[in-house]
């Protein structure tokens, strides 16, 4: 759908196609917590697909003198093939939204929403892989309150089931983390926000609520509730999920004369995958919106 009104011609857009693809860029990086959380690759150039393998236990056993080993062992690898895919949006801006935009960034307003949105569906792809993790069987449940004893005990289960892994974050609805933030001891002015390991804090620091037993827990507003106020999170290692990466976001305009106006596309080719199931859970909470007064 045409936009009505840019700036003069084409000097002025070229001068203000730096301001949006920053803000886009900016916005697009710092607003993605669950796509920030997990890990990434790059797909080589030349490359349609990415293959990852994931290989199985060894088990020791106890030895005899003078017996030879019995405990043979299997890597039993497996692979993901990871590939990518492109999504994009465009505008067209008017010359006459140009003419008349006033004292109004019309650029940084057009960037910021191209990276709001980008931001948006980056996170939703990753949220929409979080429900099949631990062979789909979600901690918590149905209607249950995300209190910081349950977010101990879903810790504790991970850590302890028969197939267990060591979750470095937890992701969930607003809502649901409220109600943990509720249960727990108030954090100081002091206390720092580091996260455990290789993740970029910049694109996380504004989503960090707190941290419980060697685990970050971020929010995301992009979580989806169902009809009954529930909403499902994750808790997980870094390595649960992937982000394949062939194109980053990229931005390329073109002059549309009978439209009288500028057409502006932002596009990115990337994938993202459930890489281990074992090494995170869905987190199912309720996620009713808590009262003004707590």
């Amino acid at each position: 759908m045409a936009q009505t009104a840019v700036t003069g011609g084409s000097a002025s857009l070229a001068r203000a196609q730096g301001t949006m693809i920053g803000a886009a860029r900016f916005t697009a990086e710092a607003n993605a917590p669950s796509y920030a959380a997990i890990q990434h690759e790059k797909l080589a150039s030349g490359h349609k697909e990415k293959v990852m393998p994931k290989v199985g236990k060894f088990t020791f056993a106890d030895l005899v003198d003078g017996e030879d080993m019995s405990a043979e062992q299997e890597i039993g690898m497996t692979n993901v093939v990871l590939t990518s895919g492109e999504v994009g949006a465009k505008i067209i801006v008017t010359d006459t939204l140009v003419r008349q935009n006033g004292t109004t960034g019309i650029f940084t307003m057009i960037g910021r929403q191209a990276g709001e949105g980008f931001a948006r569906k980056q996170d939703t792809d990753v949220q929409a892989l979080y429900s099949g993790l631990n062979g789909g069987t979600a901690f918590g449940s149905a209607g249950s309150t995300m209190t910081l004893a349950a977010f101990a005990g879903a810790i504790a289960t991970a850590r302890g089931q028969s197939e267990p892994f060591h979750p470095t974050y937890a992701i969930e609805h607003p809502n649901a983390v409220f109600n943990v933030t509720k249960s727990a001891t108030s954090i100081g002015s002091a206390t720092n926000m580091r996260v455990n390991d290789s993740r970029e804090e910049r694109a996380l620091k504004d989503f960090f609520k707190i941290r419980y037993d060697n685990v970050d827990l971020f929010e995301s507003s992009n979580i989806t509730k169902d009809a009954s106020d529930d909403a499902i999170g994750v808790l997980a290692e870094k390595g649960a999920l992937v982000a394949l990466e062939s194109d980053g976001f990229s931005q390329e305009r073109e002059r549309d004369a009978s439209l009288r106006g500028w057409e502006i596309n932002w596009v990115a080719d990337y994938g993202v995958f459930e890489l281990d199931d074992a090494r995170g859970a869905p987190l199912l909470y309720d996620a009713t919106a808590p009262t003004s007064t707590g």
